[in-house]
Order: C-alpha cells, then sequence, then structure tokens
C-alpha cells in the first residue's frame, strides 16, 4: 500500500513537472495589458489565484495558447486544467515601462552626459524586470542585456561596419585624400550656402542606408564645412534630417525589405488581397514627414535663415568661426583623433575608397539579393525584387573592408605612407569611432529593455480604445512618433507597432461601415504614419542611434545636436499631421498636401527665419 502511495505521488510529480514545463509562461506581465500562455497540449481550462488563493481569473479554453489580462500587479498562481503548473506570473504595474526611456531622455536634455542617461534609463529598466532587486539588476545589465546586444548580429554587422569606415578615414585623412576632396568640393562652396547644399545633395545621392549616408557625409563635409563657418549643429543637421528620410522613402534601400516584410505579415493577418511591395509604393507619396524634413534642409540651406537654437549656433559659427560650443566638459568631446594630411593632398585618394564603399555597396545589394532568389528557385525577377531580397548589412561590411584594402594599398603604392603609417593611420580612425560605437550599444540595450517592458503595449492598450478611423492615421502617427522618441529605434518602433495597427485600422474601417475604397485609403494611410512617424520620433530622440551618429560624424556635441534640431523636427511634423495626415484622411490628394506643406514651411521662415551673414572663402 505505501509503495502504491509513493508511486503515485512520483507519478504525480513527474507529470506535473513535465507537464509545467511545456507551458511557455511570461517572465512577468503589465497590468490591464493583455499577455499570453503558451502550451504544448490542449489547454481545457486555466484558473489563476492572488497570494491569498483567491480567484482573479478563470476560463476555458480548447486551444494551445489563451490571452490574458490582469488588473491588479502581484504574484499570481496558475492551475492548467486543473492542475498548478509550479510556476508563477509576476506582474507589474504598466506605468513603471515608460520609466526607464523618460528617465533617460530627461537626464539626457538636463544633464548633458549621454552615457550615464542612458545607463540610468537601463538600470531602472532591469531593476523593474528582475523583481526589483537593484544588485542583480546590475549584474544582469552586464551579463544580460549588454551581452544579447552585442551578440545580436545586425548589432554587429553595423558597429564592425562603423569601426572599419573609421579605419578608411583615418587612411584618407592620413594620406591627403579628404582634404583633397575638400580642395575639390570647395572650387564650389565658395559660401556657407553652397557647402550646406552640397551636404544635402550628398544626403540625396547616398540613398541606400541610412547608417553610410551619416558617416560618409558627417566626415567627408565637416573640413569643408568648418572652414565655410557652417557651424557643427548645423551639419549634423543636415546629415540627420538626408539620412533616414531618404533612405526610408526610396524604392531601393536597405529600409525596404525590412518594410515590405512588415506590411506583408500585417496584410496576411487580414486577409487582405494585395501585394505588399504594391502596398509599400501606395505609401511613399502619404509619408509627408521624410518628404518634408528633405525639403526643409533645402530651405534653411538656400535661404540662409535659421530660428531658435539653430540661429543661434549659426549666428556663433559665421560671426567668430567658432563652429561649436566649446566649454572644458564638451572639448574632449569635439577634438578631431585624426590628422589632416595637407601636402600632395589628391582628391583621388578620397574618392577611390569612399566610391567603393559606395558602389560595393551597391553591387552586394544585387549580388545577395539574386542569389538569394536563385535560393528560392526563382530565375525570373525583377531590380525590386532584387533589392527586397538582399543583404544590406554584408553588402556595406564587404564594401569598407574593401574600400580599407584598397586605401591602404593607394597610400602605400604611391609612397604617401610607409605601410606601418597605413596600419597606424587605420588603427586611429578605428579609435576615433569607438565612443559612438559605446553609445550604440547602450542605445540598443535600452531599446531592448523597453521591448522587454512592453512599453509599446501599455501605450496601446491606454490609447487604442475609441478610435474614429479616419483620424487612426493622425493618431498613429503620434503614437508612432512618442515611443520612437521614446525608445530611439525607428526600426523597433515600425516592427512592434506595425502588426498592431494594421489589423486594428482594418477592424475599425469595417465596424465603421467603410466601403473598400475608404478601408484601402485608411490602411495605406496608417502604413505611411507608422513609417513616417517612427522616423519622426526617431528624429526628435536624444537616444536615437542615427541622432548619435550624426552627432558623432559631425564631432557635434550630442545634446547641442538635440537642442537645435529638435524645433525645426517638432514644425515639420506639426505642419505634415495638420495638412498631410488630417485633410488626406478625408480624401484630399496627397500631392496637393505636399504642395501646401512646403508653401507653409517656405512662408513661415520667410516670416520668422532671421537671415544670416554671408561668409564667403576665395
Amino acid at each position: 500500500m505505501f509503495d502504491k502511495i509513493k508511486l503515485t505521488v512520483l507519478v504525480f510529480c513527474f507529470t506535473t513537472l513535465v507537464f509545467s514545463q511545456e507551458i511557455d509562461f511570461p517572465n512577468f506581465a503589465l497590468s490591464n495589458v493583455e499577455f499570453q500562455i503558451n502550451s504544448a497540449n490542449q489547454i481545457n481550462s486555466i484558473e489563476i489565484f492572488d497570494v491569498n488563493n483567491s480567484f482573479v481569473f478563470d476560463a476555458d479554453s480548447n486551444e494551445n495558447e489563451i490571452k490574458i489580462k490582469l488588473e491588479n500587479s502581484g504574484l499570481f498562481k496558475v492551475k492548467v486544467n486543473g492542475e498548478l503548473t509550479g510556476s508563477n506570473i509576476r506582474v507589474i504595474p504598466g506605468w513603471l515601462s515608460i520609466l526607464p526611456p523618460l528617465v533617460a531622455i530627461f537626464l539626457a536634455l538636463v544633464i548633458r552626459q549621454v552615457l550615464v542617461s542612458l545607463f540610468a534609463g537601463i538600470y531602472l529598466g532591469a531593476v523593474f524586470i528582475y523583481d526589483y532587486n537593484p544588485v542583480k539588476a546590475i549584474l544582469r545589465l552586464t551579463d544580460t542585456i549588454m551581452l544579447d546586444t552585442l551578440v545580436d548580429k545586425d548589432h554587429m554587422f553595423i558597429i564592425v561596419f562603423t569601426l572599419l569606415f573609421g579605419g578608411v578615414i583615418g587612411i584618407i585623412a592620413k594620406n591627403g585624400g579628404t582634404i583633397g576632396l575638400s580642395n575639390l568640393v570647395t572650387r564650389f562652396a565658395k559660401t556657407a550656402r553652397t557647402g550646406m547644399l552640397s551636404s544635402w545633395v550628398m544626403g540625396l545621392i547616398i540613398f541606400f542606408d541610412d547608417y553610410a549616408n551619416t558617416l560618409i557625409i558627417g566626415n567627408i563635409m565637416r573640413p569643408i564645412t568648418d572652414k565655410l563657418k557652417v557651424s557643427r549643429e548645423k551639419l549634423a543637421y543636415i546629415v540627420d534630417s538626408t539620412a533616414a528620410p531618404m533612405a526610408s522613402v526610396f524604392i531601393i534601400s536597405s529600409w525596404i525589405g525590412f518594410e515590405v516584410g512588415l506590411i506583408d505579415s500585417g496584410l496576411k493577418s487580414i486577409g487582405f488581397d494585395m501585394n505588399a511591395y504594391e502596398l509599400l509604393l501606395n505609401t511613399i507619396p502619404y509619408r509627408f514627414y521624410p518628404i518634408a524634413a528633405l525639403f526643409f534642409v533645402f530651405l534653411t540651406s538656400y535661404m540662409r535663415r535659421d530660428f531658435g537654437p539653430m540661429y543661434k549656433a549659426e549666428y556663433r559659427s559665421r560671426t567668430t568661426g567658432q563652429v561649436f560650443e566649446r566649454s572644458e566638459a564638451d572639448k574632449s568631446a569635439n577634438e578631431d583623433f585624426i590628422e589632416y594630411r595637407t601636402e600632395n593632398a589628391r582628391w583621388i585618394n578620397g574618392a577611390v575608397p569612399i566610391g567603393i564603399i559606395l558602389f560595393g555597396t551597391l553591387a552586394g545589394l544585387v549580388f545577395t539579393g539574386i542569389s538569394s532568389l536563385e535560393e528560392q528557385g526563382i530565375n525570373n525577377y525583377t531590380l525590386r525584387e532584387i533589392i527586397n531580397n538582399s543583404d544590406s548589412f554584408s553588402s556595406i561590411l564587404w564594401a569598407s573592408f574593401g574600400a580599407c584594402l584598397v586605401a591602404i594599398i593607394m597610400s602605400v603604392s604611391q609612397k604617401l605612407l610607409k605601410l606601418n603609417e597605413s596600419v597606424s593611420a587605420w588603427t586611429k580612425g578605428v579609435q576615433s569611432m569607438l565612443f559612438a560605437c559605446i553609445i550604440l550599444v547602450f542605445a540598443w540595450s535600452i531599446s531592448n529593455v523597453t521591448n522587454d517592458l512592453h512599453t509599446a503595449d501599455y501605450l496601446i492598450s491606454i490609447l487604442s480604445d475609441t478610435i474614429n478611423p479616419r483620424l487612426f492615421p493622425l493618431i498613429v502617427f503620434i503614437f508612432c512618433a512618442f515611443i520612437s522618441f521614446s525608445t530611439g529605434t525607428s526600426w523597433g518602433t515600425m516592427a512592434i507597432i506595425m502588426p498592431l495597427v494594421i489589423p486594428l485600422s482594418f477592424k475599425l474601417s469595417v465596424a465603421g461601415g467603410y466601403n473598400m475604397d475608404d478601408i484601402t485609403l485608411i490602411l495605406i494611410g496608417t502604413e505611411s504614419s507608422v513609417l513616417a512617424g517612427s522616423v519622426f520620433g526617431d528624429h526628435c530622440s536624444p537616444i536615437a542611434d542615427t541622432t548619435i551618429l550624426s552627432s558623432m560624424a559631425s564631432k557635434c556635441n550630442h545634446i547641442d545636436h538635440v537642442n537645435t534640431q529638435l524645433p525645426y523636427a517638432i514644425l515639420v511634423g506639426v505642419v505634415c499631421m495638420l495638412l498631410g495626415d488630417i485633410p488626406t484622411a478625408y480624401g484630399m490628394s496627397p500631392y496637393i498636401s505636399i504642395a501646401l506643406i512646403f508653401s507653409v514651411l517656405f512662408s513661415f521662415l520667410w516670416m520668422f527665419g532671421k537671415k544670416l551673414p554671408i561668409v564667403r572663402v576665395d
């Protein structure tokens, strides 16, 4: 009899253990935010108890997954199919999820120390994630959060590319290639206006990747704009406002495959019979912010008018020649670590390595795209399909590595540098990018923390109750801008929000009794608002990677860049919402909206912008 009891207990424990192991629980959940429990076995019933063994939730199910929303925070026990799972669910207040990014942003603006601010936000998020344990949080911050960020393959691609590109800049700076390019462009850039316009045109030409755009223009144009007394703040603004906006709207770029994948997933979730790439192309005229941001850079450069903090920075630079705000705290961050060689300055030594990065990346996109399509058994393909299936990260990595080799070979073969001098210059260039890479790691880490804390899910839960379908694109734009601003990532915002708002906009439109044409219009407006709003919030955020890279590449104090760019981004964003998102939701042509947006921005700058003095370099 005793043996039977022991056997029964062992079987019960074993069954419970195996069963509990087959159930996928979230690490924790947010109060009043829906979360999901998955099981390898069918869930017939589920019961949840609080610490007092009182029912807080129960439901019947015939599925392998069930969605649950708990109103209160605390530790809860779970019974599945009448058996305790052995695992508990920890629920924390939803509002805690928005504190880490808010703390990071607030500190960045107040203490003007980006690393300290990001660290504070990451640490606070780790405290919430790891059961409010401050000691465990600091340990997991280093061996889990930071490590997970570094082992991410895409992140490593960007870091290695950034370091390799720094190496290229180091070599062409030492062998005179950078000064040669500067002298070549300076033949046409005789004034601050033409110098800024040249930077803008380069931003349009380097359309295929925002990271490459930022690093190339910032590093190549900085010596030229310094000579023309254009402030570092203005250069950083031009770099930042042409990089992501251009890459996001151009039909061939590293963004396109990512965007198409998100849209395709959303369309499949609602059973909408439309090609994802076709729908993406339809959204381009509705992406008012990136288009207007590109235009406003041109306006401020051509008209030589600025306002707010940017005017102060530009006036300082024009009248004193001081291209960045000097202080003991900022001096080390703004010193050029690369020594520029002036003798034997030949533009070809700079143009060839940079050209290899540009055209090598394009060649890599084509090569990887064709290879991917052929592996899928597709032999007939268009250029769009090639780019959609390409590997942008590998392409820029191959191109930058090739540029390093070519730059060294050119320097040694022309006897401009010895081999050890070339390697030393490459190392110095790599070192100049280390600080940017460190900040990127911190920025990605806080993005991972906000993702783990389900910050976007909480924001959606409090904002998506009652929405007018016509105004839904406007709301989505504001929502994505806020999330992107808080998390510092446009891609992360798109990845989180797109799968949610596509079915939401479709269901709201159907419930509102709209016809198929109006449903399609609202759907296009919603998707374009996700894409445009994510870029807008990313532009305003001091913890965004492209904002940080723009500061680093332009050698501009990061907070100065944020403070001077913010009024411009907000102005363009508000005008786009009022004249773009709202009227087009009711049927106005997006091209009429674009014309109105351009007119208002021109009028505003003409009336409120202050004229800057002319500086000419002979």
